[in-house]
């Protein structure tokens, strides 16, 4: 098992804690894998922290759809010819909950992929540790393959994939179902967020033009909840994974 205090090396033999805790040894051996400069580091905090940070996320996108939802019916009456001060005030307030929803959108997003990045980066790590022969893509892509134009539509989900298999338990693959469904949700709510903000922009001068853009936001908010929220199973399961799996300590041995 791994040490329960520093969390980097496996336990001495009938202790809970490494040799370099106990005192017994100032330089361990790293526990599991044998890449030379890595070692376990507990995913649990940074875990936490993205699950919370992406359920801000969600709640940001639930306050920008009912702003869409908002903006849908106030242009949809304006496109239908009602008129009046009550029907311009209803659109007034529609765009200003709009700009306020952008903004906790924007807010909620950065937070979330700066934590949630630190998060990636470490179980890349430790999923290295357990299996340093199972990586298709080197460390660095696990930050580098979000930004990279193109290959960012497959690298993230195939470094998910190696991160997975590599913190499944020893001997065992866990279904990948819950990966490509967050993955294909992802990308479906990309797209749907450059169609939603081509139809909203500066092209958009009447209100039935208004008043389909807002349909393709709601469209791409609610595409962007369902993502959010398999991200935040897929984060709180994988970090359980890597958890149990180094509290269970080294590969039974081959019989």
């Amino acid at each position: 098992m791994i040490c329960a205090r520093c969390h980097h090396f496996a336990a001495a033999p009938g202790a809970t804690l490494c040799h370099r805790c106990l005192g017994d040894s100032p330089e361990p051996a790293p526990a599991f894998g044998s890449t030379p400069g890595l070692w376990l580091r507990s995913p649990v905090g940074l875990g936490w922290a993205a699950a919370v940070l992406l359920g801000a996320v969600v709640a940001a996108d639930l306050f920008a759809v009912w702003a869409d939802v908002l903006q849908y019916d106030a242009t949809g009456a304006l496109a239908d010819g009602e008129t009046g001060a009550a029907a311009f005030r209803r659109a007034d307030r529609a765009d200003e909950l709009l700009g306020v929803a952008a903004g906790a959108q924007a807010v909620s997003l950065v937070a979330c992929v700066i934590v949630y990045l630190c998060w990636f980066q470490r179980v890349r790590a430790n999923a290295q540790v357990f299996d340093p022969l199972g990586h298709r893509k080197s460390p660095g892509w696990a930050i580098g393959g979000w930004f990279v134009p193109v290959v960012n539509l497959w690298y993230p989900r195939r470094i998910t994939l190696d991160i997975w298999d590599a913190s499944s338990p020893w001997g065992t693959t866990r279904s990948h179902t819950l990966v490509n469904t967050w993955w294909a949700l992802w990308l479906a709510s990309l797209f749907a967020d450059r169609a939603g903000a081509t139809g909203y922009g500066d092209e958009a001068e009447s209100a039935a033009q208004v008043h389909d853009g807002a349909l393709r936001l709601i469209l791409s908010d609610s595409l962007d909840i369902a993502a959010a929220v398999l991200a935040i199973l897929l984060v709180l399961r994988l970090t359980r994974m890597q958890h149990e799996k180094a509290m269970a300590g080294t590969a039974p041995a081959a019989s």
